[in-house]
């Protein structure tokens, strides 16, 4: 297992580009918890707790912890066929149009603006590799990560913080919830969290596998729900 200690300026770094303040627009998107609270699927701090965990354990944050942490593993390895593979398969494992829109629009949008406040070789290039092909958040967060020698399970940890964070702050302004359910909620979380970091880095990308069905139905009923106030 790659170790887990961090600089102070890899802390800053990663601090930073999984803040709410980064302009990937991440408080735009609620994985399907829109459509959970319109059909009464989640109605208070309990039901979001259990859709977040469902998403972190069983869903897209599985995944994307996996892929993170292939993508993290390849470019320390300077290894750019392999990341055009693990790149190339982020793309294909979403499982609704909204999921494809959520992860590819965050990700090229903190590949720009990581490029352009921490730039880095390793980041031009894969960028003009993939000018003209999807870019998922994971990925390029592994990437960051590995080039600017933030060690991988801070990484993922700090990675599935966000997801987490983002998805309790939608569900607080969709139910709606007080400060202080939403801290509630991530306080719950919080082993959910660590339970997924631990998964993501002892399992291979080939054995990871989804099993979110109802989440996924939520983000298809959400594509052509009347009235929206996030993109997903």
């Amino acid at each position: 297992m790659p170790p887990s200690t961090i600089t102070e300026a890899g802390l800053y770094r990663l601090l930073t580009w999984l803040s709410p303040g980064y302009p990937v627009g991440a408080y735009s998107y609620s994985h399907g918890i829109e459509y959970a609270v319109e059909a009464g699927l989640v109605a208070d701090r309990d039901g979001l707790v259990a859709y977040i965990s469902t998403a972190l354990e069983d869903g897209a944050g599985r995944v994307d912890a996996a892929l993170l942490c292939a993508a993290w593993n390849a470019a320390h390895r300077a290894d750019e066929r392999r990341l055009d593979e693990v790149a190339d398969l982020a793309a294909a494992w979403r499982g609704t149009a909204e999921m494809v829109l959520e992860a590819d629009t965050q990700g090229r949008a903190f590949l720009a603006a990581t490029r352009a406040a921490w730039p880095h070789p390793g980041l031009d290039g894969f960028a003009a590799r993939r000018a003209d092909m999807p870019v998922a958040l994971p990925v390029v967060v592994g990437v960051a990560a590995a080039l600017h020698g933030i060690s991988l399970p801070p990484a993922v940890a700090g990675f599935l913080h966000a997801v987490a964070a983002n998805l309790v702050s939608a569900g607080m302004r969709l139910i709606p919830l007080g400060q202080t359910d939403g801290q509630r909620a991530l306080a719950a979380l919080e082993p959910v969290v660590a339970g997924a970091v631990a998964a993501a880095l002892a399992t291979p990308l080939e054995d990871v596998s989804t099993a979110a069905p109802l989440i996924d139905w939520c983000s298809m009923r959400h594509e052509t729900q009347y009235t929206r106030l996030f993109r997903s």
